[in-house]
This record gives structure tokens, sequence and C-alpha cells, in this order.
């Protein structure tokens, strides 16, 4: 990865191990702000992506703003030194505690999602002496056509507010001395192979905005989300370039700030996941290669059926044969890849391809398992940006009950 062996890392580090390319995580981004330049623009990284600090550091210091879903995700962005207005907080669930943090952080703006969220938007600014920055993001009812698991505009699903309901409540909205109306937003799904369902998304949004300003609501962004889908194993998504073009042709001339918060496509193909061959094995006709990572560290085979690409870092000579790429772990569901032609041996270094989004982000301590460490390339150097998961910290903070007599 750019100019540093992944074996070295590896043998380094030791395994299971993220690895990310700062030079991939910059290309990415700058693919973006780059084809945007010809409106205004702010491109606003999905942080639940991959939330790494060494990541939004990357990140921030381009000048992005990042899109956030929790009080978690707030201060991890804080922590990196990324100014408070640069930050749009989404999500459904915002509670009251949260909500309170994010106006004393001084955020950019909520995306609001639905009538209750607005009233208590509105008491908890109040409360505090603030005025709440808010966007509401309206579903558009658009098929996103992706996995239903990560659809996100149709009317059943449990984001944003219907977009025949969007009038009447912007019209709360601005009449609440706490709240200041500032745009307008949605977010389709993820994992979007082609553009088509983001211009219509912009036109139904579009006709909304006009129709507000008809009744004097006037805003000043449109938020059209993320979910521009990456190559895993034969999609064909079209390059951020593509999608950004096709809008900027679109909102030329309109007084408006376009605002995108993509995560996977920037992040995606920027990252690895490196494991270890511990034991080859075959049961009846099928043959296992059992690896050190497992569904905890990458859930999204188990999860989704998703496909990522495996390679041996270091390629044998050889006829290949079907492995099933499993971990260590007691479920059944513990498998990173199904059916690969592979020429393996135990201890062979392989390289989960396309692992830089939702893989680390989503990982757990199943089995009481560290999670892995994070690594960033950085040119021929490397930095360790997460350092290995102890057992020891996995249990910490528990403790056992006091000594002394079972109640009857």
């Amino acid at each position: 990865m750019e100019g540093v062996e992944l074996e070295r890392i590896a043998h380094d580090v030791g395994t299971p191990c993220f690895v990310y390319s700062r030079a991939g995580i910059e290309h990415a981004w700058r693919q973006y702000d780059g084809a945007l330049a010809g409106i205004a623009h702010e491109v606003c990284y999905a942080v639940k992506a991959n939330s790494n600090l060494a990541v939004i550091d990357v990140l921030g210091r381009l000048g992005a703003g990042f899109d956030i879903v929790s009080a978690g995700e707030l201060e991890r962005v804080l922590a990196a030194g990324v100014p408070a207005e640069r930050i749009v907080f989404s999500g459904v669930g915002k509670s009251d505690a949260e909500m309170a943090a994010a106006l004393e952080a001084g955020v950019g703006c909520f995306n609001v999602e639905s009538a209750q969220e607005i009233r208590r938007l509105a008491a908890t600014a109040a409360r505090t002496g603030r005025t709440a920055p808010v966007s509401l993001r309206v579903n558009p009812d658009i098929d996103a056509l992706t996995h239903p698991y990560i659809t996100t505009g149709l009317r059943e699903n449990k984001f944003g507010i219907p977009i025949d309901e969007a009038r009447g409540l912007y019209a709360q909205a601005a009449a609440s001395p706490a709240l200041a109306v500032r745009g307008i937003g949605c977010h389709i799904g993820s994992q979007l192979a082609n553009i088509e369902p983001f211009l219509d998304a912009l036109e139904r949004l579009l006709a909304l905005r006009d129709a507000l300003a008809g009744d004097g609501i006037r805003l000043s962004h449109l938020n059209l989300g993320g979910g521009l889908g990456i190559r895993y194993r034969d999609e064909s998504p079209p390059p951020p370039a593509d999608l950004a073009g096709a809008l900027v042709e679109r909102l030329a001339g309109r007084d408006l700030v376009l605002v995108l918060e993509p995560g996977r496509s920037i992040v995606g193909n920027a990252g690895v996941l490196l494991t270890r061959v511990e034991y080859l094995k075959r049961n009846g006709e099928k043959r296992f290669a059992v690896v050190d990572a497992a569904m905890n560290d990458l859930l999204r085979p188990a999860l989704y059926d998703a496909w990522h690409d495996v390679v041996p870092v270091k390629p044998r000579a050889g006829a290949p044969e079907l492995y099933e790429i499993v971990g260590p772990i007691c479920e059944s569901g513990d498998f990173l890849a199904r059916a690969r032609a592979l020429v393996l041996e135990p201890g062979d270094l392989l390289a989960v391809q396309s692992a830089g989004a939702y893989a680390f982000a989503m990982s757990s301590n199943y089995n009481t398992r560290p999670r892995a460490a994070e690594v960033m390339v950085d040119g021929d150097r490397y930095h360790v940006v997460r350092r290995r998961e102890r057992v020891r910290d996995l249990f910490a903070g528990e403790s056992v009950l006091p000594a002394g007599p079972v109640p009857a």
C-alpha cells in the first residue's frame, strides 16, 4: 500500500489489522470537492463509515465537513480539532442530552427527521438559551435500488419526514424563536450504483424548496446526503465526478449551497483487512481456510452476504482450490468469503479488500475477542492509529458481586 509492504505491517503490528491509505482517502475526497468547484458546496464526510481520529484528521485538514449521528461521533470530530460549525448532526433518535451537547458545541446544522424532534429540539434550545440551526430531512419515497437493509428513502423506511407533510412542519419550525431554518435535505440509501435516483431526489427537493419560498420560507442549503457506491466485485458505480458534474449542471444559477455526505466512497477502497491463515481443513466436499479475523472484525459478509475480494499478499504457484474463508467464532455465519479459488498454506497472509468502510466501525468483541489494530500508511511510512485492544481492556469496567451469603 503506497510505499509500504503489507507483510511488513503484519509482521510488526500483528493480525488481524486494518490498513488505510492516506493518499487514497485524500484522492477520493478531492474528486468530490474538485468536481463541485462550479457551485457553492460543502463535502461532509459521513463519520459512521470509519470514525478513526486519523481518518477524521486527514479529511479535516482538507477542509471537509462532517456528518454525524451520535454524541460519540460529535466528540470524535471535536477531538480531532475540527471546528463545530463544520458538523451536521443527522439521525432519527437524537436524545435531549445529545441535542444539548451539540448546541453547546455550536454545530453547523441539525438534520431533523420528525415532528416530535422539531418540538424537542426547540424546547432543548430554549432551555439552554441557544438557537438551533435546522434542516428538515424529507423522505422523497424514491427506490435507490440497493440492498433493503441500506435503503433509506422509501416511505416504509424509518428515516425522514414524508415529503407531503414537509411544508406544514417547515411552517412550525419557522414559527419557533428557538429554531433557525436553514436548509432541506434527504438521504435515499447506500451503495448506489447509478446517479438517476440522486437526480430524482434533487428534483423533488427543488420543487419543495420553491414551494417553501412561496410560503415565505427561504432556504440557504440543499443536502442530498451520501450513498454513492464503490466497486467490491463487479459493480460499476459512477465516479464521484460524474455525480458532482450532474448536480452542478442542475444547480448552476440557484442561490443554494449544495451539501453532500459521502462516506463509503471516500474510505471504502482505501482500506484492507490483513489476516493470516491458521488452519486448512476439509469437511466433506468443503475446504475451509480458518483465518485469525472473524465476523466480529468484518460483519458485512455475515450481515448482508456482502462480497469482499480476498487476495494473498504473496501469491503461491499451483492449482487453486475452492475455499470458504472463515474465522474462529462459534457461528456458522462466521465467514469472510465463500468459494474463493486460492492456493494456500497455513501462515499465508491475506488481504481482504474494500475494508475501509463499515468494517472496523461495525466490529465487536463477540467471543471476548479484542478489536483489531488500525494502521494509516502515509507514503513510505506507516503509523498505528489505533492500538490493538487487550483482553483486560474488555472487562476493565466490569465487577463481580460482593462476597457474602447468598440470599434465600
